[in-house]
């Protein structure tokens, strides 16, 4: 996660460096108002401007100041809670952390928790769900990587619990730690799905989650354009029924890893490619649609195949699809959700 920090004053400036600190494992980066900047930290002068130039590209926003402050400056950004990252708000002192903004999806309300734990302060979490410890559509599907398909379903839901419903749970995947919500295999009103059939709707009020765990497999003429990469692998998720938003990274062999074409998919799709040596591919168990051509010009007789396996781990659910110079393949991770699982 992408992490800004922001700061106005020198204690503000102090604790923004140890919260950094506690955060180990994400991409870090601190702002700090010019009279009170420091070697470790950006200068800014203008706060709005600032906000303006970092929302896009943060997962998260921490202000340490007023929340007043920090409520003015991200209110001309604020568009939805599944697309705005968490905004957190914290005292220059240390004393409390407030989730403000994209409390569940964002992540903001187990990050400020995270936060308050590393510094001695009190996170003050309001949404509904995690004061009253109760389970959270959004919470469990930021947390499980899970594509919400209906938001207002997913609203419906938090209400549903709020009020003691039971909900039904219908997956395709594996699901462990079972809250008291959730009935699997019951008859309710409200109920979660976690699939891709589309047609699929074992409940009145049905959620659809969906797992972004699909790897994509490509191999391409040299020089192929990112147009025609694109429109091949969208073509071939279409054909398999595969919503291209499931897709979470994407794999080839070496020679192949400074192919624009690939790179430039990768690019807009927000996702790393990951390349294998030939023997590599080579290695990978299964049944592959094998070429000849390919292995003399590469060195493995299959690319977009093997090379989806190997990330994946798991099983092919989209063969080998060609055109446009391309080919493209598809595997799956396999998961395994865990319905108690919060985000960080």
């Amino acid at each position: 996660m992408k992490i800004k920090m922001i700061s106005v004053t020198e204690n503000g400036r102090l604790l923004s460096e140890r919260i950094a600190g506690a955060l180990e494992g994400h991409e870090t980066e601190r702002f700090c108002f010019h009279r009170h900047s420091g070697s470790s930290c950006r200068s800014f002068s203008d706060l709005s401007e600032l906000v303006s130039e970092i929302w896009e590209d943060s997962g998260a926003l921490i202000f340490v100041c007023a929340c007043g402050i920090a409520v003015r400056s991200i209110a001309p950004h604020i568009r939805s809670k599944f697309s705005d990252p968490a905004v957190i708000a914290a005292d220059d002192c240390g004393k409390f952390v407030i989730p403000l903004l994209s409390g569940h999806v964002g992540g903001a309300n187990a990050l400020a928790e995270k936060i308050a734990s590393a510094i001695g302060a009190q996170a003050a979490v309001t949404t509904a769900t995690d004061v009253g410890g109760r389970f959270s559509p959004d919470s469990f599907a930021a947390a499980n990587g899970l594509i919400i398909g209906d938001p207002g379903a997913a609203k419906e839901i938090a209400s549903a619990v709020l009020a003691g419903e039971r909900i039904g749970l219908a997956s395709e995947y594996s699901c462990v730690n079972m809250t008291p919500e959730i009935a699997p295999g019951e008859e309710c009103r409200c109920g979660i799905y976690i699939g891709e059939k589309t047609a699929e709707a074992p409940f009145p009020v049905t959620l659809q989650l969906m797992p972004r765990n699909i790897v994509i497999g490509i191999g391409c003429r040299r020089d192929t354009s990112a147009e025609a990469v694109e429109e091949t692998v969208l073509e071939a998720l279409g054909r398999a029924g595969i919503s291209a938003g499931r897709i979470c990274s994407a794999a080839t062999v070496d020679i192949k890893a400074d192919e624009e074409g690939i790179l430039g998919f990768c690019r807009k799709y927000g996702i790393e490619l990951s390349v294998f040596t030939p023997e590599e591919l080579m290695d990978t168990p299964g049944e592959f649609t094998a070429s000849p051509f390919v292995e003399k010009i590469t060195g493995t007789d299959n690319v977009c195949e093997r090379s989806a396996v190997r990330l994946s781990g798991g099983a092919l659910v989209m063969k080998k699809y060609a055109g446009r110079g391309v080919t493209a393949a598809a595997a799956e991770i396999p998961v395994t959700l865990d319905m108690e699982k919060k985000v960080l």
